[in-house]
C-alpha cells in the first residue's frame, strides 16, 4: 500500500510524509544507512524519525512496565500483537522520549499529529495504555527520539548528495525486516543497492 501523493520536488513543495534515504557518502555517522520518515517539513525546518534501526536490548513489554503503563505482572499477558511492537532508534534528538508512528485508525484529539494519508504520530503515554489494552492502532512502531533539521538545513544535504527521497508504504515503516529496509528504498528509486555504493565519491 502506497501513503501519499507521487514524489515531490524540493524546492516547490515540501516533503513530509516521504522517506528520506541516506546515501552512502553521509557525513553524519548518526545516519549511516538509514531510512528516516518525514512527520514534518516546512521552511521552518523538518522533523522524522529513523525506521530501520533497532533500539539496542530494549523490548516494547518493558518499555510500558518502566514507564509504569502497566505493572510487571501484566507484562506477560500483552495481546500477541503489542509483545511484536518494534522500538526503534528514532533520531538523535530528544532519546529519552517516546514517539509512536502509528497507522491511522487510532487518533487522541489535540495528541495526535495526522501527517498523511493513513498515518499519524502520537506521543503521549495515553496510546501506550490503549496499546497494553489492545485497543490501539493496527500498525504501530515505538520510536525513542527523533532527527532534526534547522530552516534549510535538511534542503541543504539534499543539494549536496547526502539524502535520496521516495514514497513511502506501510511495508517500509511497520514490517519487522528492519535489515532489508535500506536496500527496500532503494529499489523503491530503481536503485541498486551494490552499485550505488561503488559510484559514491566518483564524480
Amino acid at each position: 500500500m502506497k501513503i501519499g501523493s507521487n514524489q515531490r520536488v524540493i524546492g516547490r513543495s515540501y516533503l513530509d510524509g516521504q522517506c528520506l534515504i541516506a546515501m552512502p557518502g553521509m557525513s553524519d555517522a548518526r545516519f549511516a544507512r538509514t531510512v528516516v520518515y518525514l512527520c514534518a517539513h516546512s521552511e521552518d525546518g523538518a522533523m522524522g524519525i529513523i525506521v530501520n534501526k533497532p533500539a539496542a536490548d530494549t523490548r516494547f513489554p518493558e518499555l510500558l512496565v518502566q514507564l509504569d503503563v502497566i505493572p510487571p505482572d501484566q507484562a506477560i499477558r500483552l495481546p500477541s500483537q503489542v509483545e511484536r511492537v518494534q522500538v526503534l532508534r528514532g533520531g538523535p534528538v530528544e532519546t529519552k522520549r517516546g514517539f509512536v508512528l502509528h497507522s491511522a485508525d487510532f487518533f487522541l484529539e489535540s495528541a495526535t499529529l495526522p501527517i498523511d494519508d493513513g498515518i499519524c504520530l502520537t506521543a503521549t503515554l495515553d496510546i501506550l495504555r490503549a496499546m497494553a489494552l489492545g485497543s490501539g492502532p493496527e500498525n504501530a512502531v515505538l520510536a525513542l527520539g527523533y532527527a532534526g533539521w534547522g530552516a534549510g538545513q535538511l534542503e541543504a544535504e539534499i543539494q549536496s548528495n547526502g539524502w535520496l527521497h521516495c514514497e513511502a508504504d506501510f511495508d517500509l515503516l511497520f514490517d519487522d525486516g528492519l535489515d532489508t529496509k535500506y536496500e527496500r528504498a532503494l529499489h523503491k528509486l530503481g536503485i541498486d543497492p551494490a552499485f550505488l555504493s561503488n559510484q559514491a565519491g566518483h564524480a
